[in-house]
């Protein structure tokens, strides 16, 4: 410990960096697991290892064309730690996707092996269910995905050049899917040396934030090289365990992690106040030994839990009435000011498109499988097009701003890219004028209320103003951007169900699409309790509800003694198993401990007393900062 850190009771983890410094010789590297709990300062631990490599090592980097990794979970993360970088060419961030792609594109051979196998694997096994399994819906669900599956097997051996991008649909007949670039990824580190010695020629050092959240099979393969390599190869893992809230990271890391490695701890909590870190040390105590320690300027903070009867989820002022208690009772009128003077977090995406107004759009397309993914992270093509294309045009058209109209239409139309105008050549003022017109046209669908999102669809096509994804070339009567009519395209798992769902979505009012755009950008004043780790707010509100969750991995209701354990639940729990309660007292863990100032929870029950008995028995909260909300005073 430094003598900085016995003066200054908040700097007590000062020492911890310089430790991590020690193990980060190129020439003699050490791996390491850094336990960093919330609020802890792990970003700034990383970006400061990251830092001394840079001053320590930049001439040996350079000699060798070597470059530091950092993976992380965001590319909200990713940007935030690059601008702490000052965005050092020498420095690789990107996300776990796109650094697994980093390390096998291009392999397009052994790709194409490991997927001829793979997929024969899964054509047998689908093919053993179908022989036992009885006629119906699931029988022909599963005939459909066969048959595509073996059309898939076939088509690969034309394929010259396998591609992917983490942030498209990856739909397209030579693209591959985000768990396939993980499962190549892993099982090639694992069991291809050539991929091995990539990986560590080009990276003598990975850090892997969020290591607790990361793919099991993909940690599991950076470990094996590790284990071979860890001679010239650093592995800095950072991390909490009580922050795993995904199904696909490694259960029990810290258990995983070599004798041998470094395991320094950081203890201080710098954002949370006294009250809040007070509940979640409580919420770890049985789980491990982990205690954070409280800053000393910082305040004791207000906390309190209401509990609402299911009913009240109806009511759509329930919650900004429980702010003003919050604002009432500590004495902080931000609290007051509506949701911008607080962070909603919520369990399920459907809930804030609930509050939000835009759950008519969202509600179909959520409920296909294969959209979710990018549908929640604003990726969709076919999303993209009414959010990125045409919605910033009818907002700058609304606020009278010809020069955003202008922006707006040169940098994504058709009409007026560079090959467009030169291809008219000297009649470049009437291809002005026919993008105008374009804008007129769509504009008038509101002059007799609010159109459709399939009533705008219709003049994009018409008209030609922005290019129409495949996705949605059905419903606009043009042909895909290959050529094919939909009809003629790969069938693909579940094109039945997109197909039904784009079609309910196109139904409901183009108006939706802001208040989405708004969510799916960060922006908005709602987060979901998964989506907003490592973030911070001065003051949250953590909506609870099992039932409008209509979840299964999660069950506040049992973790608050509301419901008992279920015989799944004891049967794991006697095994050493994790339960579902295991599950949720991670996730109220992450999202309690975003809070700065106040924290406020909203739990909707229906069982509020036996609620209130569990949470105060635990210790958890006292009894005056606990409150069942009645319908008829609230």
């Amino acid at each position: 410990m430094s003598d900085a850190a016995i003066e200054d009771p908040n700097a007590i983890d000062d020492g911890v960096d310089e430790e991590i410094y020690r193990y980060l010789d190129i020439a003699k590297p050490r791996s390491f697991f850094l336990y960093a709990g919330a609020g802890s300062g792990k970003t700034r631990s990383l970006v400061n290892a990251v830092g001394r490599v840079l001053r320590n090592s930049r001439r040996t980097l350079l000699l060798q064309g070597r470059s530091v990794a950092v993976i992380t979970y965001t590319n909200a993360a990713c940007d935030e730690i690059k601008k702490r970088l000052d965005f050092d060419p020498l420095v690789e961030v990107s996300t776990i996707h796109s650094f697994a792609w980093s390390l096998i594109g291009g392999y397009n051979a052994d790709i194409r092996a490991w997927l001829r196998v793979n997929l024969a694997k899964e054509i047998s096994e689908l093919e053993a269910a179908a022989a036992k399994g009885r006629a119906g819906k699931a029988a022909s669900d599963r005939q459909r995905s066969i048959e595509r599956k073996k059309k898939r097997l076939a088509h690969i051996e034309t394929v010259p050049r396998f591609v992917y991008s983490p942030v498209g649909d990856n739909r397209e007949r030579d693209s591959l899917n985000h768990s396939e670039v993980i499962s190549i990824t892993s099982d090639f580190l694992t069991f291809k040396v050539i991929l091995q010695n990539v990986l560590v020629s080009r990276f003598p050092i990975l850090f892997i934030d969020e290591s607790q959240d990361t793919n099991k099979h993909l940690m599991d393969a950076f470990l094996e090289v590790q284990r071979v390599q860890g001679a010239k190869f650093c592995l800095g893992l950072f991390g909490d365990m009580m922050q795993r809230i995904y199904a696909d990271g490694k259960v029990r890391l810290g258990e995983s992690i070599p004798r041998e490695w470094a395991k320094p701890t950081k203890r201080m909590n710098h954002r949370c106040p006294q009250r809040v870190i007070e509940l979640i040390n409580r919420m770890r105590q049985d789980v491990d030994s982990q205690v954070q320690q409280a800053r000393t300027d910082k305040a004791k903070g207000v906390i309190r839990f209401f509990i609402l009867p299911n009913a009240m989820m109806t009511v759509t002022d329930t919650e900004a009435k429980l702010a003003q208690r919050m604002a009432d009772a500590s004495g902080d009128p931000q609290w007051a000011v509506g949701s911008v003077g607080y962070k909603t977090l919520i369990l399920e995406h459907h809930m804030a498109a609930r509050r939000m107004g835009f759950d008519a759009m969202f509600a179909p397309l959520y409920k296909v499988e294969s959209l979710k993914t990018a549908l929640i992270d604003g990726t969709m093509a076919g999303l993209r097009l009414f959010s990125h294309d045409i919605l910033p045009v009818v907002v700058a058209v609304r606020s009278g701003d010809p020069f955003a109209v202008a922006n707006a239409v040169r940098n994504r139309s058709p009409l007026l890219s560079e090959k467009a105008l030169v291809a008219v050549g000297k009649e470049q003022l009437a291809q002005l004028a026919k993008a105008q017109s374009a804008i007129d046209e769509l504009m008038h669908l509101w002059d007799v209320g609010t159109p459709t999102f399939q009533g705008v669809l219709n003049s994009i096509a018409e008209t030609r103003l922005f290019q129409i994804p495949d996705t949605l070339a059905v419903f606009s009567g043009q042909p895909t951007e290959a050529g094919d009519s939909a009809d003629e395209q790969e069938p693909e798992e579940d094109a039945d169900r997109e197909v039904a769902a784009w079609r309910v979505f196109l139904s409901t009012p183009f108006d939706q699409i802001a208040a989405y755009a708004d969510y799916v950008s960060g922006t908005s004043s709602f987060g979901t309790h998964q989506g907003v780790k490592g973030l911070e707010f001065p003051r949250v509100m953590v909506v609870i509800s099992d039932e409008e969750a209509r979840g299964f991995l999660f069950s506040y209701e049992k973790l608050f003694g509301a419901k008992g354990k279920s015989e799944t639940d004891l049967r794991n729990e006697s095994a050493g198993q994790e339960t579902t309660i295991d599950r949720t007292r991670r996730l109220f863990y992450v999202t309690c401990s975003r809070a700065e100032e106040g924290l406020a929870i909203a739990a909707y029950s229906e069982n509020p007393d036996a609620v209130k008995r569990q949470v105060v028995a635990s210790g958890w909260f006292a009894a005056d900062e606990v409150e069942i909300i009645n319908p008829r005073t609230s």
